[in-house]
């Protein structure tokens, strides 16, 4: 594992149009430094389209029903999961519509 990533489910609708390059876009116009990559499946089919973050030693998070209109809560919640020693947010409702999509936090 190399520095945090974002994993996009290239196999969810939102996945099919294009998630992936839109948060990419989004973490680089942010100046975030995070790699956006995708995977076939995230298992999230029951609240798809899922997206991932990982870093090591932090906080994993999982999110589901994610679309493109998610984008910018998207780019909050990389910049609290970075600014977090452990990537643990003790607080989500900075990160709006984004806060109840939450499907798993997984410790480091």
């Amino acid at each position: 594992m190399t520095g945090p990533f974002a994993i996009v489910c290239a196999s969810c609708p939102a996945g099919q149009a294009g998630l992936a390059g839109q948060l990419r876009g989004a973490f680089a116009t942010a100046g975030l430094a995070i790699a956006v990559r995708e995977t076939d499946c995230l298992s999230g089919c029951a609240r798809a389209s899922s997206v991932a973050f990982r870093a090591e030693g932090r906080m994993a998070y999982l999110f589901g029903e994610i679309t493109a209109a998610d984008l910018s809560d998207l780019v909050t919640f990389a910049r609290l999961w970075l600014a977090a020693p452990d990537g643990a947010l003790a607080d989500a409702r900075p990160l709006g519509a984004l806060r109840t999509k939450a499907l798993a936090r997984i410790p480091a």
